[in-house]
């Protein structure tokens, strides 16, 4: 139930505990290949993949824990979450905070998961993981998708007596559903994979990118209480959705995240807005050139009097 790295070229979303990539099955699975498996009450390490590990946070598991807790999004990520940064890249992101002597989920007990219908992304995912292919990250590049299989050796639920198809798996883990809310997310980090450690995002960059991914409540008071209305286009059948439903909210906030930091289709700035814009920069051109200027022909008057002092010395020593 835990998030690694498979490999740099395929962004997966279950990985090994222990982070060894020899607990990653080498055989690429279809909805139609065989598992066998089960996780229940009675296997002897139920619970132990629930300690000692590192489960990401997507920004779907933060909504729906946080509305099944009944409480606000920075409550959440304040007594349930730590920080961390999202497939080694600089963009920052949540993981579960573990608790007590044994480093455990908080939400796990002897008898099971008390989130079980809601919890994250990850523990639904396992032992099967998913790589999806995009070059480079980019929306409209070819998709290669399969399926793998993690199987660690603390983990005893393969050794039960049954047998599913892996679509009949991710149908019981109903992970559908956290596929198209992950999708666009993941593609984020994808993008960023892709620039390499040659571009860094500004400090500005990463605190938008962690409100608007992980704080809902926040990244609408920003969209209906700044500037950010005169600036985009946004559709009055939009604005009414994500004034309410936090879900198109969230899937707003991938568009939008997508647009600003890495120039993706899907905003558009508003005509006077780019005008203004425009203006600005030709403005500070303007002055830019006009200081050149100025420095120019100080420089040129600085040149002209050092030679006129060299020529009065040498008048002086004739």
């Amino acid at each position: 139930m835990a998030i690694d790295e498979y490999s740099d070229a395929e962004f997966d979303f279950i990985k090994s505990t222990d982070k060894n990539p020899s607990n990653i099955l080498p055989e690429k699975l279809t909805l139609a290949s065989h598992l066998q498996f089960w996780c229940h009450p009675k296997v002897r390490c139920f619970t132990a993949c629930c300690h000692n590990i590192k489960i990401i946070l997507t920004p779907y598991d933060i909504l729906v824990l946080r509305q099944r807790l009944g409480i606000q999004a920075h409550e959440f990520i304040t007594e349930y979450a730590e920080p961390t940064y999202l497939e080694k890249t600089d963009m920052p992101g949540v993981q579960i905070k573990l608790v007590g002597e044994k480093n455990a989920c908080p939400f796990v007990t002897p008898e099971g998961c008390t989130v079980y219908s809601d919890r994250p992304s990850a523990c639904r995912y396992y032992p099967v993981g998913m790589a999806d292919f995009h070059e480079g990250g980019a929306n409209d590049a070819a998709e290669e998708k399969f399926f793998f299989l993690v199987k660690e050796p603390h983990c005893k639920g393969h050794e039960e007596p049954k047998h599913w198809t892996i679509g009949e798996w991710r149908a019981d883990q109903g992970v559908d559903l956290r596929d198209a809310m992950n999708k666009e997310w993941l593609r984020l980090i994808m993008r960023r994979k892709s620039f390499g450690l040659q571009a860094t995002l500004s400090e500005p960059a990463k605190r938008m990118f962690f409100m608007a991914s992980t704080d809902l409540d926040t990244f609408r008071s920003f969209i209906f209480g700044s500037s950010f209305l005169a600036t985009y286009e946004v559709d009055p059948e939009t604005l009414a959705k994500i004034k309410e439903d936090d879900v198109a909210l969230m899937l707003f906030s991938f568009k939008y995240l997508a647009n600003t930091l890495f120039g993706a289709p899907g905003l558009t700035i508003k005509d006077e807005k780019l005008k203004s814009k425009v203006e600005e920069i030709r403005k500070r051109q303007d002055e830019a050139m006009l200081k050149a200027e100025q420095e120019y022909e100080e420089l040129r008057a600085e040149r002209d009097r050092m030679l006129r002092e060299r020529e009065e010395q040498g008048r002086r020593t004739e």
